[in-house]
């Protein structure tokens, strides 16, 4: 039996309409008015939002090596209850996904416990290593969506030239972490009035934006694709807006934490991440570059810990918070209490911007194509509950905020994956 989505708010090309979708086995069959039916199971979506499947370009799954944060399980029914229906795997784990077998392997893992689409990274360089030698992009670039030493910046600039050079033959991307690791002096939160107060060791906005004029000179030179990570700092969207103006081929992604905190919300490692929460100035002028097309959709950078990990203390806790299960209701939230952006403009942050850029798809509702949807309640309004997370990872710094526009159900390959009860 297929299912009839009825009196929807469809998210179609950019438009909200309202349709009634038709789904028969994987694909859309349908999309109209008032679609009748004796064959299919009806889902009510009057006053709901019907959109594409969510897209998060950036997820740490952990698994293999790194169970005990995360696995391929926990990880993609966290993405599912945030109403991803794609996400792609950073490649952090061990063994690293650095040649064909191991992509292979991993691959076979995700086709077995996986319940939204995976896509996989391969490292840019052996084991992530600093001065090792390039993976084989000719053999890994139908195998992966894109090349990235997430986490670890490329610190040479040969390096990164001729890894753009090799991505360029290949029409294939680089995706940056970017970070000066000279420059850091054992930094942990952000280089501002908060660390001085605190007596914490700060990271400058110059760790970051170094490496982003350096590699958006690097792919003008070299007309690759190059996506930046994570983007946290107001002289970094100001290289990008420049790059962009200039014909080069980037894009960048924010997260959601980035846009909703700054530096003065840092109280705990739970606020702990890299790059850190910034200023007042960088996030103004991320919203800013958010707005006007200069960062291009939002990516959470989901990052899982173990509880023992995150409480030894600020320096030495690692780096990061999940979001895959508060991404959306959070950023809607922020959005729109500050009449910033439309709930078209939000869902494309979500959908079609990151599909088009890492060719994943559907990036729209239309027919033939899978029924990757996700349905959202912009009504209903609910308390973030860190320990009722699917995802291992209960390291989030929004336990208690009150958020609207929750997912209520996730639709992968015309089966429900997840639906909220």
């Amino acid at each position: 039996m297929g299912l009839l989505l009825k009196n929807g708010q469809a998210f179609i090309d950019g438009q909200l309409v309202k349709k009634d979708i038709l789904i028969e086995g994987s694909k859309i069959a349908a999309i109209d008015t008032n679609i009748k039916t004796d064959n299919h199971e009806v889902i009510d979506c009057t006053n709901k939002i019907v959109s594409s499947g969510f897209i998060d370009v950036h997820v740490h799954l952990r698994e293999p090596g790194f169970e005990y944060k995360e696995d391929i399980y926990s990880g993609t029914l966290a993405a599912a209850k945030g109403g991803f229906t794609t996400i792609c795997a950073m490649p952090n784990t061990n063994p690293v996904p650095d040649d064909i077998k191991v992509v292979n392997d991993i691959h076979k893992l995700i086709d077995e416990k996986t319940v939204v689409n995976v896509r996989l990274y391969s490292a840019i360089t052996k084991g992530e290593k600093h001065n090792a030698e390039l993976v084989d992009f000719k053999a890994l670039s139908n195998k992966v969506c894109a090349f990235s030493n997430d986490g670890y910046g490329i610190q040479d600039s040969l390096t990164m030239f001729r890894a753009m050079k090799e991505v360029k033959k290949y029409d294939q991307m680089i995706v940056a972490h970017c970070e000066d690791e000279s420059l850091v002096f054992d930094g942990y939160v952000h280089d501002g009035q908060i660390a001085k107060d605190m007596g914490w060791k700060g990271i400058s906005n110059l760790t970051e934006y170094i490496h982003i004029a350096r590699d958006t000179a690097i792919a003008a030179e070299t007309g690759a694709k190059y996506h930046v990570c994570h983007i946290s700092t107001k002289e970094s969207v100001a290289i990008v807006r420049d790059a962009k103006r200039r014909g080069v081929d980037v894009t960048a992604e924010v997260t959601p934490h980035h846009l909703v905190l700054t530096e003065e919300d840092v109280h705990s490692t739970l606020e702990k991440m890299n790059p850190p929460l910034r200023s007042k100035e960088d996030h103004k002028a991320l919203i800013e570059g958010l707005l006007d097309g200069t960062i291009d959709f939002v990516a959470t950078d989901h990052a899982p810990h173990s509880e023992e990990e995150k409480a030894r203390g600020m320096e030495k806790a690692p780096n990061g918070i999940v979001g895959l299960e508060t991404a959306f209701p959070l950023v809607y939230t922020y959005f729109t209490k500050h009449k910033l952006a439309n709930i078209e403009q939000i869902l494309s942050w979500f959908t079609h911007k990151p599909g088009e850029r890492f060719h994943i798809g559907p990036q729209t509702l239309a027919i033939g194509e899978t029924a990757d949807i996700t349905i959202v309640d912009l009504n209903m309004e609910k308390k973030i509950d860190r320990h009722a997370f699917f995802s291992k990872g209960k390291n989030s710094p929004f336990d208690g905020f009150i958020c609207k526009g929750w997912p209520v159900m996730t639709i992968v390959a015309g089966k429900i994956i997840y639906q909220e009860v």
